[in-house]
């Protein structure tokens, strides 16, 4: 009898683990920017682009963790600057993206030399989420956030949003503010040079 019972139970768990994924839904991606019009457009009067991956180091991490909360996982973060025809930094650019249970939502970030926020855009997201987004991204919401540095008050000033808007939109907001955290860390004092 056990033994059948514990067969009954490896039977009953082998299902639920195969099924359980099938059973999970995937939206497909929307693109509603490609990297190259985000780069651009967050980088005006940048007329030199260049690259600059940057790898935190334990104690960067632990900072951004403590003023955040935020637990930096990348290896490294992948800073675009943008640089006039005499060299001088003109800002700099990075993508952030939050896993969520309903898919990945991408942001793209521009910071001004003084690692304020610039300007910042929703490049890409799920199907699913971007109709809770798309009323926010209609009234440019992240336009809220330009001119804040990272301790800025990042949070949605829009009202008689439902739950899930409100939600995503938190989302993208925490985002921005983590970009620019990151930008201070890591980046801040080396870009100049």
């Amino acid at each position: 009898m056990r033994r059948t019972l514990a067969r009954a139970v490896l039977a009953l768990g082998l299902v639920a683990s195969t099924v359980g994924p099938i059973l999970a839904h995937v939206t497909p991606p929307v693109v509603l920017v490609s990297d190259r019009e985000a780069v651009a457009g967050l980088l005006p009067g940048a007329r030199r682009f260049f690259v600059r991956e940057v790898k935190l180091t334990s104690e960067q991490k632990r900072m951004i963790q403590q003023r955040s909360g935020f637990t930096p996982d990348e290896d490294f973060y992948r800073f675009y600057l943008g640089r006039d025809e005499q060299g001088r930094l003109v800002g700099a650019m990075l993508f952030v993206t939050e896993y969520t249970l309903h898919g990945p939502v991408r942001v793209a970030v521009g910071l001004g030399p003084d690692g304020r926020v610039r300007g910042a855009t929703v490049v890409e997201l799920t199907e699913e989420t971007y109709s809770w987004l798309k009323p926010l991204i209609d009234q440019t919401f992240t336009r809220d956030y330009v001119g804040l540095d990272s301790r800025g008050p990042y949070h949605i000033k829009r009202t008689n949003l439902e739950s899930m808007p409100q939600f995503y939109g938190q989302i993208v907001a925490g985002l921005i503010q983590r970009a620019a955290l990151l930008y201070e860390v890591a980046l801040e004092p080396a870009a100049k040079t």
